[in-house]
Parts: structure tokens; C-alpha cells; sequence
């Protein structure tokens, strides 16, 4: 599942600069027995099957063995919400492992073994996969060197935690009848700072509204 968005774009030109560094532990390779098992029906019934504390730990441990002093973290949908000020803290952490959940859940118990547990969203997934990728790409990009620009992560929606960006236009100035705003085409520096601010913070009222 990770082979698309790691091999392609942002994330693959940062990997190849060395600013970051992905390894992919297979949690099968953990399982028990000859079958390589690393879930287990739920205690108390019920439908699915939840990962078992074991094969997570051995991988936990192996993936510390790289990095010691990584921040271990699970994917979870009770975990605390994924946002802006808390990908920024992740970025000063000297490594991240992640856990991804799969099927009903993981045992219980996991949760003595991590740091702290995120949900990307008040939504169910079929695993933790999705989420993983979207905590490597939101911190990779807030890396020095990952973007192109050298203000690119600076000026974009909740770089402050909360305001999104303004509207956005490029060529051409008119197109099916809709054109550009003028203050845009005036070349009037401060006007159009003006006008930036004054239309991220109507786009992040509109949101909260909603």
C-alpha cells in the first residue's frame, strides 16, 4: 500500500536527498506460528478480528533498534485529532514510528506500548495505512528542503493552527466568463496582501460555520 505515495513526488525526491527516511516493517513477519497468525478473535464475542499485543511489540522493538528515541505513535480512531500545531511538534521529534491499526482494532494493551494514539478524522477506515501516510506527508513537508519554496509551508491553510489560505489564481485572467480579481492583476504589493488576508479570514469563517 505505501508503495505508490512513497515512490512518487514530494515524498520520493525528499527520500533521495536524505532529509527523510522511511523503512516498512511487515508486522506478518512477527506472527505466530506456522501461519504466521497476528490476530485473534475478540474476548466477550463479536464480529472481526483484533491484532494481537505480540507480533505489534516484536515490531515495535525491531523498529527501535534503528532509533531509540523515537516518538512511538497508534493510529487509532479514539486517538486525538490530527492537527496542524501537533504535526509541527512531530517534526522536532528525533523519529517517528508508526502503528497502523487493522481490522477491529489492536488489543487493548498496545496502548502501553506508544506514546500517544492520533485519528486523522471522525470516520473509520478500513486500517491505519491511510493515516500513516497522511502523518508522514504532513511532516515531511514542514522539513527544511522538502518544498520547493523556502516560505511554500508558511503561507498555506492552519500554517497558524487555524486560518486557512486565500483564494488562489493563475493564467488566464478570464476563463468561461469568471476572472480574476483586479486587485490581483494591479501589482500593488500591499493591496494585495490586503486583500489575501482579508479573504483567508473570510474562507475560515465560512468554515467554521459549516
Amino acid at each position: 500500500m505505501f508503495d505508490g505515495p512513497f515512490a512518487e513526488s514530494m515524498l520520493l525526491k525528499a527520500q533521495n536527498k536524505g532529509l527523510i527516511s522511511v523503512e516498512l516493517i511487515d508486522l506478518r513477519q512477527f506472527g505466530l506460528g506456522p501461519r504466521k497468525t497476528v490476530d485473534d478473535t475478540p474476548y466477550g464475542g463479536g464480529d472481526g478480528m483484533v491484532l494481537r499485543p505480540e507480533p505489534i511489540a516484536a515490531a515495535i522493538e525491531t523498529a527501535q533498534q534503528t532509533n531509540d528515541k523515537a516518538k512511538i505513535i497508534l493510529l487509532t480512531p479514539s486517538g486525538q485529532r490530527l492537527r496542524q500545531p501537533l504535526v509541527r511538534q512531530l517534526v522536532a521529534e528525533s523519529g517517528l514510528i508508526l502503528v497502523c491499526g487493522r481490522y477491529e482494532g489492536v488489543d487493548e494493551r498496545v496502548a502501553s506500548l506508544v506514546d500517544v494514539e492520533l485519528s486523522v478524522g471522525d470516520y473509520v477506515l478500513t486500517g491505519g495505512e491511510i493515516p500513516a501516510m497522511v502523518v508522514v506527508d504532513a511532516v515531511s513537508r514542514l522539513i527544511p528542503g522538502v518544498l520547493g519554496g523556502e516560505t511554500s509551508a508558511e503561507i498555506e491553510s492552519f500554517a497558524d493552527g487555524e486560518t486557512l489560505e486565500y483564494p488562489q489564481y493563475t493564467k488566464p485572467a478570464s476563463w468561461r466568463g469568471l476572472v480574476v480579481p483586479e486587485v490581483l492583476l494591479s501589482g500593488h504589493h500591499g493591496e494585495v496582501l490586503k486583500w489575501r488576508a482579508d479573504q483567508a479570514a473570510k474562507r475560515t469563517r465560512g468554515r467554521a460555520g459549516r
